[in-house]
């Protein structure tokens, strides 16, 4: 099952996709931000080019778990996406994936200078790798809560 990653951001969006059975993560690509729907469709397009079977929508929930103003917006934008595709859409807490996509910059020894440029997709990569890990056994089984937000 390949999934796609979606980390929404108010300037760009990074996209990262599983391999076909569903175990590892890898960046994809960054669109720009224009406006949900848009946004919606260019994922869309993705989906069909990539024969993806779900979508994952980065949602970033605050310190205490709960859905703030960021996190409503990735529920608006996943909500786009289900009206533009007939593929599984699932929410997410991506809470902590761009610093963890600084870090990984750092730990391959990445100098300061270049650790600077858009992260979006890694960070969408490390959301994704995340939810494969959370949800294996399910994947691999092919029972994986499509519905589940």
């Amino acid at each position: 099952m390949k999934i796609l990653a979606v980390d929404p951001g108010e300037k760009r969006i990074g996209l990262a996709i599983s391999d076909p059975t569903g175990t590892i993560a890898r960046p994809l690509c960054i669109i720009k931000h224009e406006s949900r729907q848009k946004d919606a469709q260019k994922i869309v397009e993705i989906v069909h080019a990539e024969n993806v079977e779900m979508i994952v929508v980065g949602q970033a929930l605050d310190a205490e778990g709960e859905v703030g103003h960021q996190a409503r917006k990735a529920e608006r934008l996943a909500d786009a996406i289900r009206e533009e595709s007939s593929c599984s859409v699932r929410l997410w807490d991506e809470s902590g994936t761009t610093r963890a996509a600084i870090l990984s910059r750092a730990a391959l020894g990445v100098s300061r200078k270049k650790r600077k440029g858009h992260l979006d997709d890694v960070a969408a990569s490390i959301l994704l790798q995340d939810f494969l890990i959370a949800n294996e056994e399910s994947i691999k089984s092919g029972e994986v809560d499509h519905d589940q937000t």
